[in-house]
């Protein structure tokens, strides 16, 4: 699944390709995928909006409209590609924005997971899917002292903490498990037995990571690319993320995988005793 550093990938580069373009027909081939409103009325009020900007919240791409923000998740596989309108729609396309250049935005996703729901204009805060989200881990709203005080609070594994998007946005699997190697902690650690060194630890490992992650264009571990089909290259600086059964980069101790409320979890149980 898609995590910040990958989404905010995605985000970069569709900034640079599709502001300025305008809506004049919206192809909806999946109803399920469009969320919070029927997928008819959804066509409807797209129709003549323009596309101003592409930010993000977390693992959320937001789409400001002229009149509206578009909430999309990628969930696990989920891609956005712009095409040219006589380029072959390719399988697994379910939701086309066709603009009046004769280019079109399309919605990919293998598994059909993937959301879409529409907002009042920059009002995405308002929506279920965004109101639960912590801070930005890399910007200043991440502060040592709120995220000390949830997890002081918490009997909670801290790997679920972070997977949880409450206390801090986009972290997943992957970088979860770099953090807790890099902060020396064992994942199934919980948050109030966390000593004040291991909490610094973790909050600066989140920031250090998810930041060089998001400049090595995320980590491409099965199908993940951004929407000009490039790769990321954070996956050849993984410590013990898929690496099971190899040996610790720092005391050579074979990296141990175990689940964790259902999610795998790569360790080294010598560096996170």
């Amino acid at each position: 699944m898609p995590e910040l550093p990958e989404v905010e990938n995605v985000r970069q580069t569709l900034q640079k390709l599709i502001p300025g373009k305008i809506i004049d027909q919206v192809i909806v081939q999946v109803p399920k995928m469009v969320q919070g409103m029927n997928a008819d009325e959804f066509v409807h009020a797209l129709v003549g909006q323009t596309f101003e900007a592409v930010r993000r919240r977390g693992k959320f791409l937001l789409f400001d409209l002229t009149n509206a923000t578009l909430i999309s998740h990628l969930r696990m596989e989920g891609k956005f590609r712009l095409n040219h309108e006589t380029d072959e729609v390719m399988k697994h396309t379910h939701i086309i924005f066709h603009f009046t250049d004769h280019t079109e935005l399309r919605f990919l996703d293998v598994r059909k997971f993937g959301t879409i729901e529409m907002t009042h204009k920059q009002q995405e805060e308002q929506t279920k899917s965004i109101q639960k989200l912590g801070p930005e881990p890399i910007s200043v709203t991440f502060k040592i002292t709120d995220f000390a005080t949830g997890l002081k609070k918490t009997t909670r594994s801290i790997k679920t903490i972070l997977l949880s998007q409450s206390l801090v946005a986009g972290v997943g699997n992957i970088y979860a498990d770099e953090i807790c190697f890099q902060a020396k902690v064992m994942p199934t650690r919980t948050g109030h037995s966390l000593s004040d060194k291991e909490i610094n630890r973790i909050y600066e490992a989140t920031k250090a990571i998810l930041k060089e992650a998001t400049a090595l264009g995320g980590s491409t571990i099965r199908t993940y690319v951004n929407s000009e089909g490039r790769l990321g290259e954070f996956q050849d600086k993984l410590k013990v993320y898929g690496r099971k059964g190899e040996p610790c980069f720092v005391c050579k101790t074979p990296i141990e995988k175990i689940k964790l409320n259902g999610r795998g979890t790569h360790f080294c149980p010598y560096c996170q005793k």
